[in-house]
């Protein structure tokens, strides 16, 4: 009987791909969460894939008895019910930095659309007002400094690209990098607070659990320079939004760039919406079509690894 893999649909499969890529010997069920179809499927189910973490919890394990890998689509796991999973001793795996490149690609024109005030500028010339009502006043990135928080997979190809912008770039993470590795990278760490003192953008690159929750929060934004802007492409709740939008509002900081929020998707009235010095979406930074096809690769990679004896890659730390 082969192996099943139960590949949970979601809005950002490219379909082919998943056909294309799915490991041959293996019997693959496609289906929606929480449907008939994906419950019967889990009983014979050896691996789980898919955005899945907001699935893993006590049931998951109890209806799901010969999971051998529970392999996530994302980068984050953040909803996924660890204890259970420690229970169970089954191993997650995240995507192994899948949409590294399109989230910092996507962190850097957060920091140019923000920088270049691009909001303001489309919807001047899309008005009909060309310049608005005053030539805005925009900034370079050349010879700025960034501060990253959080140097994993994410935060390292932030720091590729922001040097080949000319920028400087100092870091904060709980793992640091020796000596030589921070050279060939050209990057220099520094203690959280002086990062946020210090830097001309901060851009956040940390997984949230509960070290990070609110890791950014009124004390910490009071340290940034009035000239400064925050980025986020990692979760909401790292920021402290109440806090931010409050420092935002008074022209405490200079701008944001925000892709998460605490709440997903923001209500209609986030006082975020009235501001004009930030630039925001809606949590998009990861999903690309070729981010798609990588996720996939890895997912599957990792699935024929552990059926053939092996370790899974990418295994989260907590488990």
């Amino acid at each position: 009987m082969e192996p099943r893999i139960v590949y949970v649909n979601s809005p950002f499969d490219n379909g082919e791909a998943v056909e294309e890529l799915a490991p041959a010997g293996f019997e693959l069920v496609r289906a929606a969460s929480g449907t008939p179809a994906y419950r019967s499927a889990l009983g014979e189910a050896s691996y789980l894939v898919g955005f899945v973490d907001g699935l893993v919890d006590e049931e998951l394990y109890r209806i799901a008895p010969g999971l051998k890998l529970i392999q996530l689509l994302s980068a984050g796991y953040d909803r996924a019910d660890i204890a259970a999973a420690r229970r169970a001793g089954v191993p997650i795996a995240n995507n192994g930095g899948a949409n590294a490149v399109a989230v910092s690609e996507h962190a850097l024109m957060l920091m140019l659309a923000v920088c270049r005030r691009l909001p303001l500028q489309h919807s001047s010339v899309g008005s009909g007002r060309w310049r608005g009502n005053e030539t805005p006043r925009v900034h370079e990135l050349r010879g700025r400094t960034l501060g990253i928080v959080g140097l994993g997979t994410i935060g390292k190809k932030t720091a590729r690209l922001a040097l080949a912008f000319g920028m400087t770039v100092q870091y904060y993470d709980i793992a640091r990098l020796d000596e030589d590795a921070e050279d060939a990278l050209g990057v220099r760490f520094r203690l959280l607070s002086e990062v946020l003192r210090t830097s001309d953008i901060v851009s956040l690159h940390v997984p949230l659990n509960p070290s990070t929750r609110h890791l950014i929060g009124a004390r910490e934004i009071a340290l940034l320079k009035p000239t400064a802007v925050l980025v986020n492409t990692s979760r909401g709740p790292v920021v402290d939004e109440t806090a931010l939008t409050e420092a935002l509002g008074a022209g405490r900081i200079a701008g944001a760039g925000l892709d998460v929020f605490d709440q997903e998707p923001p209500p209609a009235d986030n006082p975020l919406f009235t501001l004009d010095n930030v630039v925001l979406t809606a949590h998009l930074a990861g999903p690309t079509v070729e981010s798609s096809t990588a996720r996939l690769r890895n997912a599957f990679d990792n699935v024929e690894r552990v059926e053939r004896g092996d370790s899974p890659l990418w295994v989260i730390p907590e488990i």
